[in-house]
């Protein structure tokens, strides 16, 4: 997955793959990662509910075609995706 890509495909536990769409990306210096937010294609059609935003840290393979997610691990990262989240929200609220 490279920074600006719009869909990406998740692969979960069972093996099963779900096309999701990039909310945005961004990397901390703090944690020395990227990170990206994400939710399944088609969530935001339904206006009556909530979308289900997911995170995960971004590691890019090195031939640069795509790359493995990882878990967020510590509660410190998940404050941190959180701060980030609710100032994309606010900033996509304003325009």
């Amino acid at each position: 997955m490279e920074h600006g890509e719009q869909h990406i495909t998740v692969v979960d536990e069972n093996g099963n793959e779900q096309l999701c769409e990039v909310l945005f990306t961004f990397e901390s210096e703090e944690f020395g990662k990227s990170y990206v937010l994400y939710y399944p294609v088609g969530a935001d059609e339904d206006d009556n509910e909530d979308i289900e935003i997911h995170a995960s840290s971004f590691v890019p393979n090195e031939s640069d075609e795509g790359g493995d997610l990882e878990p967020v691990e510590t509660d410190e990262e998940w404050d941190m995706i959180e701060e980030m989240l609710n100032t994309f929200l606010a900033e996509e609220e304003e325009q």
